[in-house]
């Protein structure tokens, strides 16, 4: 399991805008290249996104699904990569003086990424993860005091 931590210099509401709009996916998640579809549902349970990660010609179509949207505090999804499989990932939300504190975690859950052993899911996802937090933080701050609708 990856656990990253990040303040982000934005409110949650601010960084909940952000994952509540399915077409921004791509802008903060690392390796997502595109996306195709967004369901009218989106960001409710069980609704999804379908994306792309990769690069062209290697490109993967797959899809996100919610999994529990509990604005501002936390949001749940199955990320699909296959054919490296599916991952849990969580993104917990605090206010704190001035902002808030994100605590992002992701796990394998099927597919070949379950036989990794989670201290080394933990090495591989570490720079990436965080990497995708500060994408995340750029965005959520860039709302901060109605700087972006």
């Amino acid at each position: 399991m990856s656990i990253e931590e990040r303040f982000m210099d934005a409110s949650p509401k601010d960084v909940f805008a952000i994952l509540r709009d399915g077409w921004s996916y791509p802008s903060w998640v690392v390796g997502a290249s595109r996306v195709r579809d967004v369901e009218p549902a989106w960001p409710e349970a069980g609704s999804k996104i379908s994306h792309s990660v990769g690069v062209w010609p290697a490109v993967i179509d797959d899809s996100t699904s919610i999994v529990e949207w509990d604005p501002p505090r936390r949001v749940v999804m199955i990320a699909r990569g296959w054919p490296l499989g599916e991952a849990r990932v969580g993104f917990a939300v605090k206010p704190i003086s001035g902002g808030s504190h994100v605590t992002m975690t992701e796990d394998a859950v099927s597919g070949p990424g379950t036989l990794v052993p989670r201290p080394l899911q933990n090495v591989m996802l570490k720079h990436r993860n965080r990497e995708t937090l500060q994408r995340l933080a750029w965005l959520a701050e860039g709302r901060r005091d109605g700087k972006a609708d």
